[in-house]
C-alpha cells in the first residue's frame, strides 16, 4: 500500500472515530478499538476494496450497521 493511501485510511479512521465518540458517547479508547476491530476497518484498509475513496459519512454508515446488527448493511 502506498504511502497516500495510507494517510487517507488513517485521516478517514481519526474521523470515524470522532463518529463514534459522538454517536455512542463512547471515549477515544473505546471508539478506536471497535473501529479496529471492525470488519468494516478491514474493508477500509484493503486497497483492492477501494473503500478508502469514500467520504466518512458514507463508511460510518456501514460501521453504525455493523456495531448494531453484527452485519455491514
Amino acid at each position: 500500500m502506498n504511502q497516500d493511501i495510507q494517510f487517507q485510511i488513517e485521516c478517514l479512521a481519526a474521523e470515524l472515530a470522532e463518529m463514534l465518540m459522538v454517536e455512542y458517547d463512547w471515549d477515544i479508547r473505546r471508539a478506536l478499538d471497535e473501529l479496529y476491530a471492525s470488519t468494516t476497518f478491514a474493508k477500509l484498509n484493503d486497497p483492492e476494496c477501494g473503500l478508502y475513496y469514500q467520504g466518512a459519512v458514507y463508511i460510518f454508515q456501514f460501521l453504525k450497521s455493523e456495531i448494531e446488527t453484527g452485519k455491514i448493511a
